[in-house]
């Protein structure tokens, strides 16, 4: 298990029954010019919910939001990117988090959905067999993924261009759920696999197969966010105050994931999130909570738009796609807010 998040025992840890919202008020994290804001234009907001542990400040964020003024916070179960975008083109979700190769392409379908934000780095790992040392190995080999154009599949195709491989033509896509795909790497039915968590950390605990390339660590991917932070433009451009009030609920949350693993992966499995600690545990551990201040998210859709022209998956140029889909004015005002 990850380590690099480990942190000397304190008396902030060891007040065990303060709630995260306790947590974040310990933290300080209730800025003045919060007060001094206009209230949101809505009160509700409605947030995706999936079984993806990566995006635990979305959820971390529930008490933040209250604090917000937001008095009906919905979270609103939807599997995998193609029903979030769905739902967020359709008016069903205000904001949630979105994997960067599925929101480009609906992005071009002409969905209106726009980028407010990154969230994390990448969360996914590419897990292979003896087959599979390398990227360049993919090329002839069997890859699972749930469908075309999932997260997975399009991770992973950038990948591929990246190194030289067409994965139309390189790459032997073959479709299973996710739950019945480490059974078949490790049969040696399957050569590899883009994993995200918990499943990630499960094959690992379950010593099936071996990282190939982890987007968390492994340059050029963690350079660039894996999820970032999306809305449905008519609902950013009609409550702007309730856009901002809601991004920084979740930019703190973030927070409270980077500085509070422990808490947060309980929380997680409390809430019904997560089904185990341990897995949760080490999801929240090794993913960098704290880059949204850093990186660039507009250099996160320009690298996978790139790639994914190369290989004819987008037709509309990188530039386009970024002056139609991105508003990056919260964040921007939000970086100055919330220093670290």
């Amino acid at each position: 298990m990850s380590t690099k998040h480990a942190r000397p025992f304190s008396r902030r840890r060891f007040l065990g029954g303060v709630t995260l919202a306790g947590t974040a008020g310990l933290l300080g994290w209730h800025p003045k010019p919060v007060a001094a804001e206009p209230p949101p234009e809505t009160t509700r907001l409605r947030l995706s919910q999936s079984a993806t542990t990566c995006t635990a400040p979305v959820f971390v964020a529930e008490e933040l939001l209250r604090g917000e003024g937001f008095s009906d916070v919905q979270y609103v179960k939807k599997e995998g990117g193609s029903e979030i975008n769905q739902a967020l083109a359709a008016g069903e979700l205000d904001l949630a988090p979105n994997f960067g190769g599925p929101f480009l392409l609906r992005l071009e379908a002409g969905d209106p959905i726009v980028t407010l934000a990154g969230l994390h780095i990448g969360c996914m790992e590419l897990v292979g067999t003896e087959r599979v040392r390398a990227l360049r190995d993919l090329k002839g080999k069997t890859v699972a993924v749930r469908e075309l154009g999932t997260p997975e599949h399009l991770f992973l195709a950038s990948m591929a261009a990246y190194v030289g491989l067409d994965p139309r033509t390189d790459i032997h896509w073959v479709f299973h759920p996710m739950a019945e795909t480490g059974r078949l790497l490790a049969e040696g039915k399957i050569d590899a696999w883009m994993a995200g968590p918990p499943f990630a950390q499960q094959l690992r605990a379950q010593q099936i197969g071996h990282v190939v390339v982890n987007m968390s660590s492994d340059r050029p991917w963690s350079q660039y966010f894996c999820c970032l932070m999306t809305g449905n433009r008519a609902f950013v451009r009609q409550h702007p105050v309730a856009t901002k009030r809601a991004l920084r609920a979740i930019l703190k949350a973030a927070d409270v994931c980077g500085r509070e693993p422990e808490r947060v992966a309980r929380f997680l499995v409390d809430k019904g999130y997560a089904a185990h600690y341990a897995s949760a545990l080490q999801a929240v551990q090794e993913l960098p909570y704290d880059k949204w201040r850093e990186y660039d998210p507009e250099d996160t859709m320009r690298f996978y738009a790139l790639r994914l022209h190369e290989i004819g998956m987008l037709k509309t140029s990188p530039q386009k796609l970024i002056a139609q889909g991105t508003d990056w004015r919260f964040l921007n005002e939000l970086k100055k807010e919330l220093k670290g």
